[in-house]
């Protein structure tokens, strides 16, 4: 059984930084290009930032580029996101997602078919 499980989520002002880790099990971690969505209330599901599976190629919604960045540690099945620079427009509940074929690139939001439960982020201004 696929299992994603985020964690680092919290109340933050703006200007700060959290920190949010998705484990992973269940699956063969290193072969799947994996993500970061978010969602705020009334509004879709959006790619924040994703990884391919191997690590080297990441991608990154134009809102954060700069502020936030996607890494992964395959040897311990765990993705990250490290978000500065916080502001109030980055509130939401953040999933973590793993695409739904191996060795993807992570550049679509419909190739991602695993998803976690979600950890809400809440910057205060």
């Amino acid at each position: 059984q696929v299992q994603l499980v985020e964690s680092g989520g919290g109340l933050v002002q703006a200007g700060g930084s959290l920190r949010l880790s998705c484990a992973a099990s269940g699956l063969a971690f290193s072969r799947y290009a994996m993500g970061w969505f978010r969602q705020a209330p009334g509004k879709e599901r959006v790619i924040v930032a994703t990884i391919d599976w191997s690590g080297r190629t990441s991608y990154y919604a134009d809102s954060v580029r700069g502020r936030f960045t996607i890494s992964r540690d395959n040897a311990k099945n765990t993705l990250t996101l490290q978000m500065n620079s916080l502001n109030p427009d980055d509130s939401a509940d953040y999933f973590c997602a793993a695409e739904t074929h191996q060795f993807g690139l992570g550049k679509r939001k419909d190739a991602f078919g695993t998803w976690g439960q979600g950890t809400q982020v809440t910057v205060s201004s």
